[in-house]
């Protein structure tokens, strides 16, 4: 599974940080794993440098073998609020493909 790790240019993305986020995801996603070709992270502040309640926000998309990409929004006060929310809402979406297609 690759992780690509995309940042705007309102948010430093520095090789630790990519490195923390990666080892994250790779975790969270591990039962996934042999599903997921590809997992794309695109995180983004919605206001710049002003201060603002959910201005952070992480656009998360699985590519699954053999099938249409899914692509879930997450918001947050901080970045890890923003990917966490939106790792979360994956979770649950991959868990209803998977669930669906167990049942054929």
């Amino acid at each position: 599974m690759e992780i690509l790790i995309n940042t705007d240019h309102n948010i430093s993305g520095s090789q630790e940080m990519r490195s923390y986020m990666k080892a994250d995801l790779e975790s969270a996603f591990e039962r996934f794993s042999e599903h997921l070709t590809r997992l794309e992270v695109k995180i983004s502040d919605e206001n710049a440098s002003k201060e603002g309640e959910n201005d952070k926000k992480c656009v998360l998309e699985a590519r699954l073998k053999g099938m249409q990409p899914i692509a879930v929004t997450g918001q947050g006060n901080s970045i890890d609020q923003a990917v966490t929310d939106a790792t979360n809402k994956m979770k649950n979406s991959l868990d209803s493909v998977m669930g669906k297609l167990r049942s054929y």
